[in-house]
């Protein structure tokens, strides 16, 4: 007598499976969500960040003004990072205005250092 699995067997485990994949889906793509929500909070706190750093400098030379704009140069790897979504490193000027662009990137205030994320509903990051 040969030794196996029944086909009732296997198709039991295979259900089984397939509740445990149906359940575990949905919670990894939330998780995928909120790792770029994460990742986007971090980029925007290093895009803060060089903006403090600047000031701070300009004040100690006696001149307490934002940076006109943000380059590459200011970063140290050379690079602005992206934001997560639209993967935009963009700086686009803004005069007091909430961003509400679909392009993505980051909005830049020069007058008051505000950063914010320049992609509709994340901007209020």
């Amino acid at each position: 007598m040969k030794k196996g699995f029944t086909l009732i067997e296997l198709i039991m485990v295979i259900v089984i499976l397939g509740i445990l994949a149906a359940t575990a889906l949905p919670r990894f793509i939330d998780m995928q969500g909120a790792a770029k929500i994460s990742a986007l909070k971090a980029n925007l706190g290093a895009m803060r960040s060089v903006v403090a750093m600047s000031y701070a400098s300009n004040a100690t030379a006696g001149t307490a003004q934002y940076p006109g704009t943000l380059g590459t140069s200011m970063f140290t790897d050379g690079k602005i990072p992206s934001d997560q979504f639209t993967t935009n490193t963009a700086v686009v000027a803004t005069a007091g205005v909430a961003p509400s662009s679909t392009t993505g990137g980051w909005a830049y205030n020069s007058l008051t250092g505000a950063v914010l994320v320049n992609y509709g509903a994340y901007s209020s990051y």
